[in-house]
């Protein structure tokens, strides 16, 4: 069998109706926006954003979540025409199956492991970070030795497994008890974000705006116009999840109408929340003093220092939910990939009465529960941008080749301007890797050429492509 082999648009449509291995249809358009925004509101919002100002763009950080929404804007164009013509989980993996072959979306499944499982852990020990910090404010603590995990002077992270297990406990009871869950916990974070825009944007000061694209230091990625870039590219992370409302498909009930909606709604929203936060930020402090603390020390300065215990309840829903919304993702991509052979049969086992993926999510929670637990990962987040901007330029590539190679193909949304549109989210997502440091792509090298080794060993040999080749 090729290496390029396609799977065809009827072969996808058809193995996933009916059968032991569906799934149920109960999400609606606003089901899908409150998705896509409890994945994006989180850790970018509040521990990137004082980072990727001090180090790399001070003020204009704005323009780097304008350019990190704006990749992901023509990317999310691409993944709605994808997520109704094939209204399946699976993402981007099953939309580059079908249209640049089996290898390709193996390396787009390979990717979407370290974005989706591999972040969840790195949010998961954020997490237990500042559980520590919001007890403390009550006068309470845990032992060092239960907050840390072996390698950082611990024993176990616990509250970083104790977070993985809720959120893995969710998701088994059900998809709609999930996007209940995940609702009211970005109603909370996202009235803390509008408070804080709020309160703070009287007390912006000018001087803290000026210049504002402090000028290069000679050093590339050192402020200036390739400041706003390599901060783009770091900032990215903050959007990462957005995606994961189309491993949704198959649970929507209307994909071929609300698909869209999700994608390109939820998108819009946090990317206004983004520009309007890191605005008032800058304003209040001066990029260079920014550090860890920045926002309460920010929300401290004005007088507003009751606000911190709200921020940090803030942080600890933003990133319940972005873990939540990561897991729900990563399961439902192995669920495609096991139903295709390229991993083993338990991934796509269903429960038969919550219609959940229980065994997927429950050895997803062992492995990120291993990883958050005990081993350090707070380097990760470059990778995880990195592999999933790659992710974002196959599947806008893949929408160019759909168009020639199925061009009659039923297409409820139609992304604009093809090739226009799709060319310019391979431009932009490009830029911001190519902006992102040499340590971080040779990762993604290594990651990959396991993910291949993986490959050739097993999932070639067990696709069903070949176990299982369709009739003529």
């Amino acid at each position: 069998m090729s290496l390029f082999a396609v799977k065809p648009l009827s072969r996808i449509i058809r193995e996933s109706e009916g059968g032991t291995h569906s799934l149920k249809r109960t999400l609606g358009p606003l089901n899908l926006i409150l998705l896509g925004i409890g994945a994006v509101i989180g850790a970018g919002l509040f521990a990137i954003t004082p980072t990727a100002a001090h180090n790399n763009a001070g003020p204009a950080v704005v323009f780097s979540f304008i350019v990190g929404g704006l990749g992901c804007a023509f990317a999310g164009m691409c993944y709605s025409e994808f997520a109704t013509m094939i209204p399946v989980a699976g993402s981007a993996y099953t939309y580059a199956y079908a249209t640049m072959g089996e290898l390709l979306a193996w390396i787009i499944g390979w990717d979407l492991i370290l974005e989706y499982a591999v972040g969840a852990a790195t949010l998961s020990v954020s997490w237990s970070n500042y559980l520590v910090k919001l007890l403390h404010h009550f006068g309470l603590a845990l032992p060092h030795n239960l907050t840390a995990g072996p390698f950082e002077g611990g024993i176990v992270n616990l509250p970083a497994i104790f977070v993985v297990c809720l959120t893995s406990m969710v998701l088994i009871r059900g998809i709609s008890e999930s996007a209940k869950f995940n609702a009211a916990i970005v109603m909370l974070k996202v009235s803390i974000v509008l408070i804080v825009i709020a309160v703070g944007w009287s007390h912006v000061i000018p001087a803290n705006h000026t210049p504002f694209i402090p000028e290069n230091t000679g050093t590339f990625g050192e402020f200036g116009i390739s400041g706003i870039m390599r901060a783009a590219g770091i900032v990215f992370f903050a959007y990462i999840g957005f995606d994961a409302v189309s491993t949704a498909a198959q649970e929507t009930k209307n994909p071929n109408r609300d698909m869209p909606i999700g994608i390109i709604g939820s998108l819009g929203i946090c990317t206004l929340l983004y520009v309007g936060f890191s605005y008032v930020l800058t304003g209040i402090m001066n990029y260079k003093d920014m550090g860890p603390t920045a926002i309460d020390d920010a929300m401290r300065s004005i007088g507003y220092g009751w606000l911190s215990t709200a921020i940090i309840v803030g942080i600890l829903c933003g990133y319940a939910s972005v873990i939540l919304v990561m897991l729900l993702g990563q399961s439902r991509v192995f669920f495609s990939m096991s139903k295709d052979g390229l991993i083993p049969a338990v991934f796509s086992d269903v429960h038969p009465k919550f219609l959940t993926p229980w065994r997927s999510n429950l050895l997803l929670m062992f492995f990120v529960c291993l990883f958050g637990g005990f081993i350090p990962l707070a380097s990760l987040g470059n990778m995880t941008s990195i592999g999933t901007l790659l992710a974002f330029v196959i599947v806008c590539v893949g929408v160019i080749v759909m168009r020639r190679t199925n061009p009659n193909a039923p297409r409820p949304y139609r992304t604009p301007w093809v090739p226009v549109v799709p060319i310019l989210g391979v431009l932009v997502c490009f830029a911001m890797m190519a902006s992102l440091d040499k340590e971080t792509w040779i990762r993604l090298v290594v990651w990959l050429a396991i993910g291949l080794a993986v490959y050739f060993a097993y999932s070639r040999h067990h696709s069903r492509l070949v176990t299982d080749p369709e009739k003529p």
